[in-house]
Protein backbone atom coordinates (compact mmCIF):
# COMPACT_ATOMS: atom_id res chain seq x y z
CA UNK A 1 0.00 0.00 0.00
CA UNK A 2 1.13 3.40 -0.56
CA UNK A 3 1.73 5.64 2.08
CA UNK A 4 -0.43 8.58 2.72
CA UNK A 5 1.44 11.56 1.89
CA UNK A 6 -0.53 14.48 3.40
CA UNK A 7 0.12 17.98 1.89
CA UNK A 8 -2.44 19.86 2.95
CA UNK A 9 -3.93 18.69 6.21
CA UNK A 10 -1.57 21.85 6.96
CA UNK A 11 -3.13 24.50 4.63
CA UNK A 12 -6.92 23.30 5.19
CA UNK A 13 -8.43 26.25 6.32
CA UNK A 14 -6.62 28.04 2.96
CA UNK A 15 -7.80 25.42 0.79
CA UNK A 16 -10.90 25.35 1.30
CA UNK A 17 -11.13 29.14 1.42
CA UNK A 18 -9.16 29.65 -2.12
CA UNK A 19 -9.23 27.22 -4.28
CA UNK A 20 -11.46 27.48 -7.26
CA UNK A 21 -14.58 25.76 -7.71
CA UNK A 22 -15.80 23.41 -10.35
CA UNK A 23 -18.06 24.51 -13.63
CA UNK A 24 -21.80 24.08 -12.76
CA UNK A 25 -22.20 22.10 -16.42
CA UNK A 26 -19.62 19.32 -15.59
CA UNK A 27 -21.78 18.28 -12.90
CA UNK A 28 -24.52 18.25 -15.00
CA UNK A 29 -22.70 16.30 -17.77
CA UNK A 30 -21.36 13.91 -14.72
CA UNK A 31 -25.56 13.55 -13.48
CA UNK A 32 -26.58 12.93 -16.98
CA UNK A 33 -23.74 9.93 -17.75
CA UNK A 34 -25.73 7.89 -15.30
CA UNK A 35 -28.72 6.33 -15.29
CA UNK A 36 -29.63 5.60 -11.43
CA UNK A 37 -28.95 8.56 -8.97
CA UNK A 38 -29.13 6.97 -5.54
CA UNK A 39 -25.12 7.05 -4.45
CA UNK A 40 -22.22 9.11 -5.75
CA UNK A 41 -18.31 8.54 -4.01
CA UNK A 42 -16.35 11.34 -3.99
CA UNK A 43 -12.68 9.41 -3.67
CA UNK A 44 -9.87 12.45 -1.55
CA UNK A 45 -13.04 14.72 -1.60
CA UNK A 46 -10.64 17.17 -0.04
CA UNK A 47 -13.09 20.19 1.53
CA UNK A 48 -15.84 19.09 0.13
CA UNK A 49 -15.30 21.33 -3.58
CA UNK A 50 -16.97 18.27 -5.64
CA UNK A 51 -18.87 16.42 -2.82
CA UNK A 52 -21.65 19.91 -2.45
CA UNK A 53 -22.06 20.01 -6.11
CA UNK A 54 -22.40 16.28 -6.53
CA UNK A 55 -25.82 16.59 -4.45
CA UNK A 56 -27.62 18.09 -6.15
CA UNK A 57 -27.66 15.52 -8.73
CA UNK A 58 -27.34 12.28 -6.65
CA UNK A 59 -29.74 11.17 -3.45
CA UNK A 60 -26.75 10.61 -1.20
CA UNK A 61 -23.03 11.63 -1.85
CA UNK A 62 -20.12 9.42 0.64
CA UNK A 63 -17.54 11.98 0.42
CA UNK A 64 -14.11 10.48 1.46
CA UNK A 65 -10.84 11.90 2.59
CA UNK A 66 -7.71 10.14 4.47
CA UNK A 67 -7.16 13.93 6.08
CA UNK A 68 -9.83 14.71 8.79
CA UNK A 69 -8.42 18.09 9.16
CA UNK A 70 -9.95 18.73 5.62
CA UNK A 71 -13.24 17.00 5.84
CA UNK A 72 -13.37 19.44 8.59
CA UNK A 73 -13.87 22.35 6.53
CA UNK A 74 -15.92 20.78 4.21
CA UNK A 75 -19.37 22.27 3.92
CA UNK A 76 -22.10 20.38 5.51
CA UNK A 77 -25.42 19.18 3.82
CA UNK A 78 -27.96 16.75 4.62
CA UNK A 79 -27.49 14.39 1.61
CA UNK A 80 -23.38 14.56 2.21
CA UNK A 81 -21.74 11.09 4.78
CA UNK A 82 -18.11 12.90 5.64
CA UNK A 83 -15.93 9.95 6.26
CA UNK A 84 -11.99 9.41 7.08
CA UNK A 85 -10.84 6.41 4.56
CA UNK A 86 -8.45 5.70 2.40
CA UNK A 87 -9.47 5.32 -1.54
CA UNK A 88 -8.72 1.72 -1.36
CA UNK A 89 -10.83 0.75 1.37
CA UNK A 90 -14.36 3.48 0.73
CA UNK A 91 -16.10 0.59 3.73
CA UNK A 92 -19.33 1.31 0.98
CA UNK A 93 -20.81 -2.09 -0.06
CA UNK A 94 -20.20 -3.88 -2.99
CA UNK A 95 -22.30 -2.58 -6.61
CA UNK A 96 -23.91 -0.16 -4.90
CA UNK A 97 -22.24 3.52 -6.09
CA UNK A 98 -23.99 4.91 -9.11
CA UNK A 99 -20.87 7.39 -9.89
CA UNK A 100 -17.17 7.98 -8.42
CA UNK A 101 -15.62 11.17 -8.74
CA UNK A 102 -11.50 11.93 -7.95
CA UNK A 103 -11.34 15.93 -8.06
CA UNK A 104 -7.82 17.00 -8.50
CA UNK A 105 -6.17 14.39 -5.93
CA UNK A 106 -5.80 10.59 -8.37
CA UNK A 107 -2.09 11.48 -8.55
CA UNK A 108 -1.81 11.08 -4.73
CA UNK A 109 -3.65 7.40 -5.14
CA UNK A 110 -2.31 4.21 -5.43
CA UNK A 111 -3.86 3.86 -8.59
CA UNK A 112 -4.08 -0.60 -8.73
CA UNK A 113 -5.29 -1.26 -5.31
CA UNK A 114 -8.40 2.05 -5.74
CA UNK A 115 -9.43 0.82 -9.23
CA UNK A 116 -9.99 -2.77 -7.54
CA UNK A 117 -11.93 -0.47 -5.16
CA UNK A 118 -13.82 1.23 -7.79
CA UNK A 119 -14.71 -2.08 -9.55
CA UNK A 120 -16.18 -3.60 -6.45
CA UNK A 121 -18.41 -0.51 -5.26
CA UNK A 122 -19.73 0.58 -8.83
CA UNK A 123 -23.17 -0.85 -10.29
CA UNK A 124 -24.12 -2.22 -13.89
CA UNK A 125 -23.47 1.22 -15.60
CA UNK A 126 -21.82 2.68 -13.09
CA UNK A 127 -19.00 5.57 -14.09
CA UNK A 128 -16.42 6.34 -12.67
CA UNK A 129 -15.19 10.42 -13.51
CA UNK A 130 -11.47 11.90 -12.85
CA UNK A 131 -10.02 15.61 -13.26
CA UNK A 132 -7.55 17.78 -12.89
CA UNK A 133 -6.51 20.93 -13.88
CA UNK A 134 -3.26 22.36 -13.99
CA UNK A 135 -2.06 26.44 -14.89
CA UNK A 136 -4.06 29.09 -14.48
CA UNK A 137 -4.46 31.79 -17.49
CA UNK A 138 -5.13 35.19 -16.61
CA UNK A 139 -5.89 38.25 -18.85
CA UNK A 140 -2.78 39.56 -19.45
CA UNK A 141 0.26 37.57 -21.78
CA UNK A 142 2.74 39.37 -19.04
CA UNK A 143 0.88 38.02 -16.01
CA UNK A 144 0.74 34.73 -17.43
CA UNK A 145 4.51 35.14 -17.95
CA UNK A 146 5.26 36.01 -14.53
CA UNK A 147 2.84 32.99 -12.90
CA UNK A 148 4.90 30.79 -15.40
CA UNK A 149 8.02 31.71 -14.35
CA UNK A 150 7.01 31.45 -10.45
CA UNK A 151 5.24 28.12 -11.22
CA UNK A 152 8.46 26.45 -13.01
CA UNK A 153 11.90 28.39 -11.70
CA UNK A 154 11.19 29.71 -8.04
CA UNK A 155 8.63 26.84 -6.82
CA UNK A 156 9.23 24.59 -9.86
CA UNK A 157 12.04 22.29 -7.59
CA UNK A 158 9.74 21.87 -4.35
CA UNK A 159 6.68 20.24 -6.45
CA UNK A 160 6.57 16.48 -5.74
CA UNK A 161 6.83 13.90 -8.20
CA UNK A 162 3.40 13.00 -8.74
CA UNK A 163 2.78 17.25 -10.29
CA UNK A 164 3.90 15.35 -13.95
CA UNK A 165 0.75 14.11 -13.89
CA UNK A 166 -1.52 17.10 -13.43
CA UNK A 167 0.96 19.09 -16.04
CA UNK A 168 -0.07 15.56 -18.38
CA UNK A 169 -3.54 16.18 -18.07
CA UNK A 170 -3.49 12.70 -16.36
CA UNK A 171 -3.17 11.17 -20.26
CA UNK A 172 0.05 9.21 -18.14
CA UNK A 173 -1.79 7.66 -15.34
CA UNK A 174 -3.35 4.46 -16.55
CA UNK A 175 -6.49 4.42 -16.59
CA UNK A 176 -8.43 0.66 -16.88
CA UNK A 177 -11.99 1.11 -18.09
CA UNK A 178 -13.76 1.68 -21.48
CA UNK A 179 -13.16 5.41 -22.03
CA UNK A 180 -16.17 7.46 -22.66
CA UNK A 181 -15.82 11.26 -24.96
CA UNK A 182 -16.48 13.82 -22.39
CA UNK A 183 -17.00 17.35 -23.37
CA UNK A 184 -14.51 20.43 -22.66
CA UNK A 185 -14.98 22.64 -19.37
CA UNK A 186 -13.16 25.06 -17.63
CA UNK A 187 -12.81 26.89 -14.43
CA UNK A 188 -13.39 30.31 -14.01
CA UNK A 189 -13.18 32.77 -11.22
CA UNK A 190 -12.86 36.50 -11.22
CA UNK A 191 -10.47 37.53 -8.72
CA UNK A 192 -8.38 39.76 -7.41
CA UNK A 193 -4.40 40.16 -6.59
CA UNK A 194 -5.09 39.24 -3.27
CA UNK A 195 -7.59 35.91 -3.83
CA UNK A 196 -5.37 34.86 -6.63
CA UNK A 197 -2.45 34.93 -4.68
CA UNK A 198 -3.87 33.24 -1.70
CA UNK A 199 -4.83 30.44 -4.08
CA UNK A 200 -0.53 30.15 -4.98
CA UNK A 201 -0.29 29.69 -1.36
CA UNK A 202 -2.14 26.87 -1.51
CA UNK A 203 -0.14 24.98 -3.57
CA UNK A 204 2.37 22.25 -2.55
CA UNK A 205 5.25 23.26 -3.98
CA UNK A 206 4.75 26.90 -2.32
CA UNK A 207 4.05 25.36 1.22
CA UNK A 208 7.77 23.04 0.96
CA UNK A 209 9.64 26.45 -0.47
CA UNK A 210 8.30 28.33 2.72
CA UNK A 211 8.67 25.27 5.33
CA UNK A 212 12.44 24.90 3.41
CA UNK A 213 13.55 28.33 2.71
CA UNK A 214 11.64 30.23 5.97
CA UNK A 215 9.92 32.93 3.79
CA UNK A 216 7.38 33.41 1.71
CA UNK A 217 8.08 33.66 -2.32
CA UNK A 218 4.38 34.97 -3.00
CA UNK A 219 5.00 37.81 -1.68
CA UNK A 220 7.31 39.08 -4.61
CA UNK A 221 5.13 37.52 -7.03
CA UNK A 222 2.61 39.72 -5.93
CA UNK A 223 5.04 42.89 -6.52
CA UNK A 224 5.67 41.53 -10.24
CA UNK A 225 1.98 41.04 -10.75
CA UNK A 226 1.08 44.37 -9.18
CA UNK A 227 2.82 46.47 -12.17
CA UNK A 228 0.47 45.13 -14.36
CA UNK A 229 -2.75 44.11 -12.61
CA UNK A 230 -3.44 47.56 -11.66
CA UNK A 231 -5.60 48.84 -8.25
CA UNK A 232 -5.32 45.83 -5.60
CA UNK A 233 -8.70 45.69 -5.81
CA UNK A 234 -9.52 45.09 -9.44
CA UNK A 235 -11.63 41.97 -10.58
CA UNK A 236 -9.87 40.01 -13.23
CA UNK A 237 -10.86 36.58 -14.72
CA UNK A 238 -8.83 33.81 -14.33
CA UNK A 239 -9.19 30.63 -16.68
CA UNK A 240 -7.96 26.75 -15.79
CA UNK A 241 -8.77 24.12 -17.90
CA UNK A 242 -9.91 21.04 -17.00
CA UNK A 243 -9.21 17.73 -18.20
CA UNK A 244 -11.76 15.28 -16.96
CA UNK A 245 -11.50 11.47 -17.90
CA UNK A 246 -14.75 9.08 -17.78
CA UNK A 247 -14.81 5.64 -18.01
CA UNK A 248 -17.02 2.24 -17.14
CA UNK A 249 -15.70 -1.10 -16.57
CA UNK A 250 -15.07 -3.92 -18.99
Amino acid sequence: MKPYADHFSSLAPEYAECRPGYPDALFEYLGQSVARHELAWDCAAGSGQASLPLARYFDRVVATDASDAMLARAPRHPAIDYRVAPAEASGLASATVDLVTVAQALHWLELPSFYAEVKRVLVRGGVIAVWTYGRQRLEHAAMDQTMDDFYGNVVGPYWPPERAYVDSGYQTLPFPFLELRAPPFEMRARWTLAQLLGYVRTWSATDRYRERQRRDPVEQLGSSLSRFWGPPDEVRQVRWPLSLRVGRPG
